[in-house]
């Protein structure tokens, strides 16, 4: 018997064992993440009009997932975290006082109203061309608007259009009513013992559609509601902005919250919110318990086509029609308008938690991880099943999603028998893009974040500069400074793919690390300089940087 051995390179190592080393761009890789680095940069040319010079600089992707980007993910993730910490116990009202406007603006607003009476004018005389034109010269007034500083939204253009019809807003009978205050303008909760100042923590689910097991899926497939569990989660968001609104009525002040949405086992969503100040533990409970969305909406229980049988779009009438028949479908507005009760009723379920939070404790810091303990994790990897039988109760879902129509623009309504909004020959029936109507979703809303506009008095890129300053700042309490670069002049361009002027992202990768390694020393070094000599009392390093 011959015994033939495996070959080997001159190193002595068999060809099974080489394939087990690890490749250098797993190495690279692995670096980056490491030191922090973005792992899937894209590469955009920089340049200098002053100089000529042109540079490629490796941008971060940003993206908030870790299994696509581990180090964008987590940092996306601790600003959040910073953002829910300088919200959650404020003692003092953020100032949002807007200023006066400025000359210049009501200049541009006066010039604006000129140029609509002129464009309406040239629309009722039918000179569609001047018309075009004073259009142009609108929009580009309202550019400048935007740049000089005003927000909100721009008075419409063109004549109203007729309005909606109004749908009763008497309180259903089946609702508990509510108690209604006038809405002061503060956002802080009341101060006990003159010294405490307690927030909330809140936790609200949907309703019940049957009974489940321990990994969520149903005792009964049979009898679980899958329509209504389907609906409800399309319509989540809506009920959520609801009962916000009714708490701040009950309570009678601004209550600000940054919340987090998230899958149960069961596959339906449910809300995890931070609330500034105290509110009675009976009053959320009343509130969740008074708190419904009505979808006014057409009918959708019983489909009109299917199969091979769908709709067809007629390009001369620039409508969906019957394929037999060949009559246009019922338009948005008029099945809207024959609507005489809703089409869904959105409510919460029994389970409501709620629990008092004192700011700067170890369980505020163990809540606000709770609060972000999914965002790293796409959608999909949260609901990911793993068992039969959840694959089998997420199908289900899914299957009664696919047929429930998610917005007035979903083309899902043309099976119905209704045209959507803005339907066109690119519309396909039954077809959607939205996340609604996705397996890895399951219905879950698109943001999985909700912050109220007065909760911290600064948006993400505000704390993203903050961090950015603070930094700065230690750094130059040790002589280096890092004075904030001026890029509004350099013209900035993303290169498409397989542009041959590309550098590789081994090298990018490489030298970001390179930079990262000498920022983490600087970094170190004033760290060590704000702590002072050997033998004396550590101090904080946030003093020296404030």
């Amino acid at each position: 018997m011959t015994v033939t051995s495996l070959p080997s390179d001159v190193t002595g190592h068999t060809r099974a064992q080489r394939m087990r080393q690890p490749l250098s761009t797993d190495v690279i890789t692995a670096t980056a993440e490491k030191h922090g680095v973005c792992v899937r940069p894209f590469t955009m040319e920089v340049g200098d009009p002053d100089t000529g010079e042109l540079r490629y600089v490796a941008v971060p992707c940003g993206s908030t997932v870790e299994s696509v980007c581990g180090p964008c993910a987590r940092k996306a993730k601790a600003l959040r975290q910073t953002q829910c910490r300088e919200g959650w116990h404020l003692d003092t009202e953020p100032d949002f006082t807007p200023e006066p406007p400025s000359a210049e603006q009501t200049q541009l607003l006066e010039y604006r109203a000129d140029l609509v009476a002129a464009y309406r004018q040239a629309l009722a005389e039918g000179a569609e061309c001047d018309a075009e034109e004073v259009r142009e010269e609108i929009r580009g007034v309202d550019e400048e608007l935007r740049a000089s500083g005003v927000r909100g939204r721009l008075p419409a253009v063109d004549p109203p259009a007729a309005r909606p019809k109004k749908r009763s807003t008497k309180r259903r009978q089946d609702a508990p009513n509510l108690p209604r205050r006038r809405v002061e303008n503060r956002t802080i909760g009341r101060e006990y013992a003159g010294r405490f100042r307690p927030s909330m923590f809140v936790t609200l689910t949907l309703d019940t559609y049957g009974r489940v097991r321990e990994d969520g899926t149903p005792v009964d497939p049979g009898s679980y509601d899958y329509r209504r569990a389907a609906r409800d989660a399309v319509h989540f968001s809506a009920l959520v902005d609801r009962w916000w609104q009714n708490l701040r009525r009950v309570v009678g002040w601004e209550v600000q919250y940054f919340a987090t949405v998230e899958p149960q086992r069961r596959a339906a969503p449910h809300l995890h919110a931070a609330v500034r100040g105290s509110i009675p533990h009976e009053i959320v409970r009343q509130v969740t318990a008074a708190t419904y969305h009505q979808v006014w909406w057409p009918a959708h229980d019983r489909l009109v086509y299917g199969g091979e049988r769908v709709p067809v779009w007629d390009a001369d009438r620039r409508v969906f029609v019957d394929p037999d028949t060949r009559q246009p479908l019922t338009g948005w507005d008029e099945a809207v308008e024959a609507v005489e009760e809703p089409a869904h009723v959105v409510t919460f379920g029994r389970q409501v938690h709620s629990k008092g939070i004192l700011g700067g404790t170890t369980e505020a810091g163990r809540h606000i991880g709770y609060l972000t303990k999914y965002l790293t994790k796409a959608t999909g990897e949260v609901v990911e099943a793993t068992s039969h039988r959840q694959r089998q109760h997420h199908d289900r879902l899914h299957a009664e999603l696919a047929v429930t129509p998610c917005s007035p623009r979903c083309g899902v309504w043309l099976l119905y028998g209704i045209q959507p909004l803005g339907a066109g020959a690119k519309t396909v029936p039954g077809r959607c893009k939205g996340r609604a109507h996705r397996r890895t979703t399951l219905g879950l809303p698109g943001r999985r974040v909700l912050v109220s506009r007065k909760w911290s008095g600064k948006s993400l890129a505000d704390h993203k500069a903050d961090r950015k300053a603070f930094v700065r700042d230690m750094l130059a309490s040790i002589g280096i400074e890092k004075p904030e670069q001026d890029t509004s002049r350099l013209i900035w361009r993303k290169l498409a793919p397989g542009d041959r002027n590309v550098p590789p992202r081994a090298h990018l990768l490489m030298r970001a690390i390179a930079e990262r390694i000498t920022w983490r020393a600087e970094y170190d070094r004033a760290l060590l300089a704000a702590q002072g000599p050997p033998g004396r009392p550590e101090t904080s390093a946030t003093p020296h940087a404030a």
